[in-house]
């Protein structure tokens, strides 16, 4: 069975269900962003959710996504720094929970944290304080990590840190890793379109995104996106939401709905869905089959809030998916 190396920000996500957006006018927070904020901005978010009651989780992207793969029986690791305190324990203790090997550095500064603001739609807003996250530098990555793994999935948040990330991709693919990345969020592409553009065509063979990141990348939509964005890449994922998605690779195209289910929140949908679609590809599955167990995954985690499912959840998905195999 092949194994995945997970690369992102080691963040805890405080969940906060909101009872209208108009917190998210007061706040300055574009709904359904994902807004980096400072320690002041951070203790706003906090003082103005007061009143709600919160869930934590080891939260972001890739970290999701290696969750899910564990989840499913993968072999799995994940790169990222914490700090040397609460939050950073609840992230760690997590992970080896769940079977992921911690490739985890420590800092005097404080764990990053997530703030993530639900809708009544479900939607999900973030305040992002990255804390010790943002300190992992291009020092910290060395050629040992590499090794006994096959995939390398990485967030496209990182895109922030160019001489980290580029680094990370030139040794996963000196070390003949696949890698894949998901775009993360569309005023990410925005603020770093030439250098996603240029790491993607040199050093990603997986690229997921959603609608909104995919036009920010692209300038188009629909399946004219889809199009430009496997351009340079080996497979490219379109996440259309209530829609399915839409895969490309080479001249293949297939589309794939989505499974029956009641949204709650959509915190890791598309974390969860680049698990479930790498589980397929490392069984060497068509398109058409990856796509659909990337859905099974997106469609259970919205039904709960945060990104984390419970046993009997996870069980469920799995008679799922042993349904689609045979």
């Amino acid at each position: 069975m092949s194994s995945v190396l997970g690369l992102g920000n080691a963040l805890v996500d405080v969940l906060a269900m909101l009872e209208s957006d108009q917190m998210l006018v007061d706040l300055n927070l574009p709904k359904g962003s994902m807004q980096l904020v400072d320690e002041a901005a951070a203790q706003k978010v906090k003082e103005a959710t007061s009143h709600i009651k919160k869930d934590l989780a080891s939260g972001g992207s890739a970290a999701n996504t290696i969750h899910g793969l564990a989840s499913l029986g993968i072999k799995t690791g994940f790169i990222g720094k914490i700090g040397k305190d609460e939050l950073g324990q609840v992230f760690k203790s997590d992970m080896t929970e769940h079977n992921i090997t911690p490739h985890l550095l420590e800092s005097d500064t404080q764990s990053g944290h997530a703030n993530a603001l639900i809708s009544p739609d479900s939607e999900r807003t973030f305040a992002t304080f990255l804390g010790a996250a943002v300190e992992l530098s291009q020092d910290d990555i060395i050629d040992e990590l590499f090794t006994n793994y096959k995939y390398f999935h990485v967030e496209g948040y990182l895109v922030q840190n160019k001489a980290l990330i580029e680094k990370a991709y030139k040794m996963a693919k000196a070390n003949g890793l696949i890698t894949s990345i998901d775009l993360a969020s569309f005023n990410v592409v925005e603020d770093n379109l030439e250098f996603l553009t240029k790491l993607i065509h040199n050093y990603v063979d997986i690229v997921f995104a959603n609608e909104e990141e995919a036009k920010a990348y692209t300038g188009k939509e629909g399946e004219d996106a889809l199009h430009q964005l496997a351009e340079g890449t080996e497979v490219a994922i379109l996440k259309l939401g209530k829609e399915g998605s839409m895969i490309k690779r080479a001249n293949e195209v297939v589309k794939v709905g989505i499974i029956p289910a009641k949204s709650v929140d959509t915190t890791g949908a598309g974390d969860l869905y680049a698990a479930g679609f790498l589980f397929g590809l490392i069984q060497d599955l068509p398109l058409d089959k990856c796509g659909k167990i990337g859905s099974i995954l997106s469609g259970h985690v919205i039904e709960v809030v945060g990104p984390k499912m419970n046993k009997n959840t996870w069980s469920a998905i799995q008679e799922k998916i042993n349904t689609e195999l045979n």
